[in-house]
């Protein structure tokens, strides 16, 4: 059987016999050790098993097979400064040159199961924050003088580490100059926007119902806000100042305590990543966030959570999780502490926000309680009982879009990701991606809609199980998708359903943010011949199948804490024709303009991509139609051509990948306002503003089982504001106007 997942999802652990299997090339001479005074922190006690386990299994289970040797080294200690200081604001370059003595050992380390490097570069980053914390006071402490001429570069990538502390320092004033400014200019935009307002109407919102209290307190929130703006330039720069030493103090604070396995993932995933993008070690806290991920579903209270200065903050409640629907946190409350039950409350100021979650999250019936302050300044204790929090964003959804004249009614799927718990398969009230897209195309074939829309935009994949079953739902039995391993050995994933859930026309609309598993969908669809694929350009090209290994499965030792999966490449998968997505995506059969062409994505950017490559094509049945491709991308491009929208985004994204590659900015005020001025007018002129055209089509959203109903006047006003806000944006979409439009030129009734 293939593995269960594309960007993520469990397959079995390698076998004992593989784990135990010597790693890497036969035994070399051990080099002799760097000689130098770098400080060293302990290592952890799972460092060890960790580095041991991860060598054999990038050695013999990865599917380039790479070695583990001197090469691989020197391709992975630029990827470790990353981690450790990427952005050049650290280390200076002599400590970097100690550090690079190690750089061709790298792979000796992991061998020897002895990351020195890292538990060195951890504890020279450890000592060199302390520096630099001090230092950032100090020049907060001061104010600063925007009328000094000078640039920052603002892309690290082009900057070499600095060579003395002064070099360092003068960085630091840069970037904190251009931060201030930043800040002064949102105060003042601020106040051009309550004079802009003065003599407005006033809310007469009264409060009292549910969910009414949350804008009153937003209301409030936003005047105090602007309440404590001040009306001088002079404190203005005061109060950005004070408010950037408050972050940095925070920021030093709190990475003060790293994570214990933290230098083992710095080491680890600069290592994974000389063998290909997805390939990465999870520690323990990382590993249940892609669980929630994969899933769609935490189990814990269902808040989501930000820092403010010294605090964690909570952002947002979501709907129908056990904070909603308890109702006495709410948002803007500052955590204090958090107490688990039978244990003492845990002080969470200045604690990194991982932990914060960490602690808050558990199993469904338990109790936490939280410690408060609320926007009033009074202090609370509020118990929670914990439950299963389903995360609506992540599942599908479905509507009705209706285009008029003359055109016939089509349905519309949006679906964020291939998403399901594999633990739960099968269980009552448990969601996955196949199901509620087979609700959706059932109740749109009981309406007898003659067409679909269904919208992988910006997803980024899931589960392979579910790119094969949704795939199903449009073509009878046959094959979706096939997969070779580090042996050369070809699996094919097929449809065994001879049924059909949807027999009307259909369109895939992807973009370049269409990744994995919607690949496998869009190319399936468009090799058989049963979908349009309609797209601002080729999809993100990743062809690669990842495995979920399970390291405590292979190492177990009881009462240790856990080691965390390795995400490790396994297979390359090809599309029905033989040929793979890797690098070159899915094509589309209609190319629209781009909203995200400034955007630097895809696999090709990515630091060492797997190759492309291709394979013998599966014999399948192509769907019969009667529409023609070239005629429909022909009448498209009319279309666009004439669109003054279209027109603009075009334009627009010309306009913001020039920005982009500017990446310099002044640091005198008047010449960094011009600039900033001259931005501004020119995205301004551009910009198609979607949102303030009128709605292009109807939304009638669907309910089907399986599928988010229609909300009702009874149910929440956050609920019903946010599918409302989602109705909205639909109705403006020029990219699903346009699909529309190929499904009216694919029924012949152009």
């Amino acid at each position: 059987m293939l593995p269960l997942a594309l960007s993520a999802a469990c397959t079995s652990p390698p076998s004992t016999a593989a784990a135990q299997a010597q790693a890497g090339p036969a035994a070399k001479p051990e080099p002799s050790a760097p000689t130098d005074n770098l400080p060293q922190i302990a290592a952890d006690p799972r460092e060890r098993t960790l580095a041991e386990v991860s060598s054999v299994l990038l050695s013999t289970r990865h599917l380039l097979r790479r070695p583990i040797d001197d090469t691989l080294s020197t391709e992975a200690f630029p990827k470790y400064l990353e981690e450790l200081d990427g952005a050049k604001l650290l280390l200076l370059q002599e400590h970097v040159t100690a550090l690079t003595a190690y750089a061709s050992r790298m792979d000796d380390e992991l061998r020897a199961h002895d990351l020195v490097l890292a538990r060195k570069g951890s504890a020279v980053a450890a000592q060199r924050r302390q520096v630099v914390a001090k230092m950032v006071v100090d020049i907060l402490a001061k104010p600063i003088d925007f009328t000094v001429a000078g640039e920052v570069e603002t892309d690290p990538k082009k900057l070499d580490f600095c060579k003395t502390e002064d070099e360092l320092r003068e960085r630091w004033r840069s970037v904190l100059t251009l931060q201030a400014l930043e800040r002064i200019q949102q105060m003042e935009s601020l106040l051009e926007a309550k004079d802009a307002h003065k003599g407005g109407k006033k809310s007469d919102h009264k409060g009292g119902k549910k969910g009414e209290k949350k804008d009153t307190r937003a209301e409030q929130a936003a005047a105090e806000s602007l309440a404590s703006i001040p009306t001088t330039p002079e404190a203005r720069e005061e109060k950005a100042r004070k408010e950037l030493a408050t972050r940095y103090e925070t920021r030093f604070l709190r990475l003060a305590t790293p994570e214990p396995l933290e230098p083992d993932v710095q080491f680890l995933n600069a290592i994974t990543a000389v063998y290909d993008p997805h390939t990465q070690y999870l520690a323990p806290a990382e590993k249940e966030n892609f669980d929630i991920a994969i899933s769609g579903t935490l189990q814990g209270i269902g808040a989501l959570l930000g820092e403010r200065d010294h605090y964690i903050v909570v952002q947002e409640l979501v709907p129908g999780g056990a904070a909603w629907t308890q109702g006495k946190l709410e948002a803007g409350d500052l955590i204090i502490s958090v107490t688990q039950t039978g244990k003492a409350a845990v002080d969470a100021t200045d604690m990194p926000i991982d932990k914060v979650v960490e602690m808050i999250r558990g199993p469904k019936g338990t109790v936490v309680t939280l410690t408060v302050k609320k926007a009033e300044g009074d202090i609370q204790s509020i118990a929670i009982t914990r439950d299963v929090v389903k995360i609506e964003a992540a599942y599908a959804r479905g509507a009705v879009l209706d285009l008029g004249r003359n055109a016939d009614p089509v349905g519309y799927i949006y679906l964020p990701g291939f998403y399901g718990d594999i633990g739960a398969a099968g269980q009552p009230g448990e969601r996955n991606a196949t199901d509620d897209v087979r609700a959706l195309l059932t109740a749109f074939q009981k309406k007898k809609l003659s067409g679909v829309i269904v919208d992988l935009r910006g997803n980024g994949g899931g589960l392979l199980s579910h790119a094969r079953d949704i795939s199903g739902l449009f073509v009878d039995k046959g094959p979706i998708v096939q997969a070779r391993d580090a042996e050369g050995s070809l699996e094919v994933l097929s449809d065994e359903d001879p049924s059909v859930a949807f027999t009307g026309n259909a369109v895939v609309l992807v973009d370049r943010f269409s990744a994995s598993a919607s690949e496998i969908v869009a190319g399936a669809l468009q090799d058989y011949e049963r979908a349009v694929i309609v797209g601002t350009g080729p999809t993100h090209g990743k062809g690669t199948v990842q495995g979920v290994v399970e390291l405590d499965r292979i190492a177990p030792t009881p009462g240790r804490d856990s080691l965390g999966v390795l995400k490790l490449t396994v297979q390359q998968y090809f599309r029905v024709n033989g040929a793979s997505t890797q690098l070159r995506g899915v094509v589309p059969d209609v190319t629209l303009p781009d909203p995200a062409s400034f955007v630097e994505s895809g696999e090709r950017t990515l630091f060492h991509p797997i190759p492309w490559s291709s394979v013998a094509e599966l014999a399948h049945a192509r769907t019969p139609h009667t529409w023609n491709v070239q005629a429909l991308a022909a009448a498209s491009r009319e279309r666009v051509k004439a669109s003054p929208v279209f027109a603009k985004v075009e334009a627009f994204g010309k306009i913001l990948r020039e920005q982009r590659d500017d990446t310099r900015e002044p640091l005198e005020r008047s010449a960094w306002k011009a600039e900033r001025e001259r931005q501004k007018a020119a995205q301004d002129a551009a910009d198609p503003k979607l949102k303030e055209h009128k709605p292009l089509f109807e939304v009638d959203v669907v309910a089907a089982a399986g599928a988010p109903a229609p909300v009702t006047a009874t149910q929440d006003k956050d609920v019903r504001a946010r599918l409302d806000a989602w109705k909205d944006d639909l109705s403006r979409d020029v990219w699903v106007e346009e699909s529309l439009r190929v499904l009216v030129d694919m029924a012949g009734k152009r």
